[in-house]
């Protein structure tokens, strides 16, 4: 399955709006954080796959640089179990 510029345009709105980081306790979400087009691109390309599988190989596969770019971690590692199930139901609108 492949998803047109418009609709990887709607999977990043969808993500940039729901999806949040957890730090700490502060929630930054992917759009204010620049990851919300990485994550709609590494989605996009995995949609075929089924939201459960997308949805977790796409966070493995978006590095987030933290320190100053010195080192980087899996967007996976950055968001709450919650989010996880959030965004396999954003995927599921997505899929045909």
């Amino acid at each position: 399955m492949r998803l047109s510029a418009t609709e990887i345009e709607d999977l990043r709105q969808a993500l940039a709006e729901r999806l949040y980081l957890q730090i700490a306790g502060w929630h930054l979400y992917l759009g204010d954080a620049g990851l919300d087009g990485p994550l709609a691109i590494e989605c996009a390309a995995r949609l075929d796959q089924g939201a459960g599988v997308c949805a977790r190989q796409a966070l493995e596969a978006v590095q987030v640089p933290i320190g100053g770019g010195s080192s980087r971690l899996p967007l996976a590692r950055l968001i709450p179990p919650g989010q996880l199930r959030d965004l396999e139901d954003v995927l599921d609108g997505f899929s045909h």
